[in-house]
């Protein structure tokens, strides 16, 4: 999905745990589970679920309600079922704790990985067969290296560019003639200390305000000068798909992936009548 995105068994597993950065949706979930399907002792799929809580505090859309906030497999795996194996199973699991809707995503413990994508049809495949639909956004997502950004300078005595820290990470603003004309905010907690030896630092675009062509140049060859120097190798900018005014206004960047996100059980008067997945032959799916 993205070039050279690789994360640290830690950040794996502390994800199962629960996710910090999600602050409104984390404290919601009451339940989680990991499923995994084996097959001759190699592990081929796995699957992660949420469960939300019943309580007045939780939105409408999630009080009850059950998530695979991920589901993986190997496209190449000796037996093309497996990934309905383990969505049989992550339903029967769902079944159990008794949720009112079931939702499906592909969130990783990595910026820009959120959604299913399109280079994942297998898994867009699966989700289909197993009942679920489309009936969110669709993202795209955008990159530029930080040297093409710095790059990109434009010599302007009119245009002064300054720094400080805002409410969702390190904010540069743009002011002309004494008054400010435009802002972008960049998040570098994606590219957490633990992550580093195993991939690409990166930030990802927070907030930003700059109708101006010329102010947003500006504001990100600053930002790129900023992550050149602190060895933050690019910046990710998601844009909503539909949007094609929104996706022109990034140029100099370019599209890495298309994530179809919020994907619906539609089959929920069946949920109740699953059962667990029994043992077929070599293929088995396991909760850890």
């Amino acid at each position: 999905m993205i070039p050279g995105a690789r994360v640290s068994v830690n950040t794996v597993l502390s994800t199962l745990e629960r996710q910090p950065d999600e602050y409104v949706l984390d404290p919601w979930v009451t339940e989680r589970a990991t499923i995994v399907v084996e097959q001759r002792d190699r592990v081929v799929a796995a699957a992660h679920l949420q469960r939300f809580s019943g309580d007045a505090r939780v939105s409408d859309d999630y009080r009850d309600a059950g998530l695979i906030l991920f589901a993986l497999a190997f496209p190449d795996s000796d037996d093309a079922s497996v990934l309905d194996v383990l969505l049989r199973a992550c339903l029967a699991q769902l079944r159990t704790w008794r949720v009112g809707a079931v939702y499906a995503d592909g969130q990783l413990p990595f910026p820009g990985v959120t959604g299913v994508p399109a280079s994942w049809p297998h898994v867009r495949r699966a989700f289909v067969r197993a009942g679920f639909v489309h009936a969110g956004s669709t993202e795209v997502v955008l990159m530029a290296t930080s040297a093409a950004l710095a790059g990109a300078r434009v010599a302007s005595e009119r245009i002064t560019v300054r720094r400080e820290l805002g409410p969702g990470g390190v904010r540069f603003v743009a002011g002309a003639d004494g008054a400010d004309t435009g802002y972008l905010q960049l998040d570098l907690t994606v590219g957490r200390p633990e992550r580093h030896p195993v991939g690409p630092v990166l930030a990802e675009l927070s907030d930003e305000d700059a109708e101006d062509p010329a102010v947003r140049r500006a504001l990100l060859a600053e930002a790129g000068e900023w992550m050149r120097l602190g060895g933050v190798h690019a910046l990710l900018v998601v844009v909503d798909g539909a949007d094609a005014q929104e996706r022109a206004r990034w140029t100099g960047f370019r599209e890495v992936t298309e994530n179809a996100r919020g994907w619906r059980y539609e089959r929920e008067e069946e949920t109740r009548g699953l059962r667990p997945v029994a043992r077929h032959q070599a293929t088995s799916a396991t909760q850890a």
